[in-house]
């Protein structure tokens, strides 16, 4: 049986810091939940930044750098970092700390979509800081813009000028497609690594047909030209990441997909996720990958081409 790669995306674009103070902004938090994470099991990390002074999602590529080099020098793990950024990012502000880090692997998000947060506005009394309220509020007009034009650029500027390989992050069946359109022009090389995104607001709801479905759809499509991985957000993600498990999924955890670690309990640190999903895998006999597993799997580099 293959080897469950388990992804930990750390803090993301999505959550504020009001709503837990576990989540990570500064990169010394960021380093420190990274590595530890490794440690609980977490073979790949997929990475955002955060304004240190405010928390407020940042491209710059001088943050990463704060917290890149260390993450690299104590663990094995693949670093993973984001071209998806975050609301109001520009494609160039997007791809500024992949293009100066040279990772080997970075997520590639397969189709422009609408990225509603502003449900989360109800949940909450006040904020700490003026820009957590206003994020919220403005993805309700806000559309995650990922053209043709801007997958292509992505490819041609990371994949063929630095060697990265993709997280192919696709939130409905369209944007499987999507992939199998590059697959056809040959753009991309297999094996491809697609993360199955469920439950987020204007992307494909967390039920069950839709795993099974997305399953169908890209094995029609791949055939064995594919590693599949599972992510969920909020309330769905242990129990839906589980069940794409034993459906022969990867998975992905983190505080960037889920602030809690069960029912109305925050979870302490994206290490406790890490060591919850494998709580319920290894019972199941289904064995965590190691960092030189993974990147045999997902036919990675090992690194050569990271300049961080």
């Amino acid at each position: 049986m293959s080897k469950v790669i388990i992804s930990c995306a750390l803090t993301g674009a999505v959550h504020t810091p009001s709503m837990s103070p576990h989540l990570p902004v500064t990169p010394d938090e960021i380093a420190q939940q990274a590595i530890e994470a490794a440690e609980a099991g977490a073979s790949v990390l997929h990475l955002h930044a955060r304004d240190p002074e405010t928390g407020r999602p940042t491209p710059d590529p001088d943050v990463f750098m704060q917290f890149l080099p260390r993450i690299k020098q104590a663990t094995d793990a693949v670093v993973n970092i984001t071209t998806g950024g975050g609301q109001g990012m520009s494609l160039d502000e997007r791809l500024a700390a992949p293009l100066r880090a040279s990772p080997e692997l970075c997520s590639l998000n397969m189709g422009s979509m609408n990225f509603g947060m502003y449900p989360m506005l109800e949940r909450y009394k006040s904020f700490q800081h003026d820009w957590e309220a206003a994020h919220l509020e403005a993805s309700r007009d806000w559309i995650f813009k990922n053209t043709f034009r801007d997958i292509e650029l992505i490819l041609e500027r990371l994949g063929k000028g630095h060697g990265t390989k993709f997280e192919f992050e696709c939130y409905d069946t369209a944007h499987l497609y999507t992939l199998a359109h590059f697959l056809d022009r040959k753009l991309v090389t297999p094996p491809l690594f697609v993360q199955s995104i469920f439950g987020l607001l204007g992307g494909t709801g967390a039920d069950t047909e839709n795993l099974l479905h997305a399953r169908r759809i890209a094995d029609k499509l791949f055939g064995d030209d594919y590693r599949w991985s599972v992510m969920a957000a909020g309330k769905h993600q242990i129990p839906f990441v589980a069940m794409g498990a034993i459906n022969g999924a990867n998975v992905r955890v983190g505080l960037e997909d889920s602030l809690y670690a069960g029912k109305g309990r925050l979870a302490r640190s994206n290490a406790e996720q890490v060591r919850l999903i494998r709580s319920i895998l290894e019972p199941l006999s289904l064995e965590v990958a190691t960092p030189a597993e993974t990147r045999e799997i997902l036919a990675l580099k090992g690194g050569d081409n990271v300049t961080f």
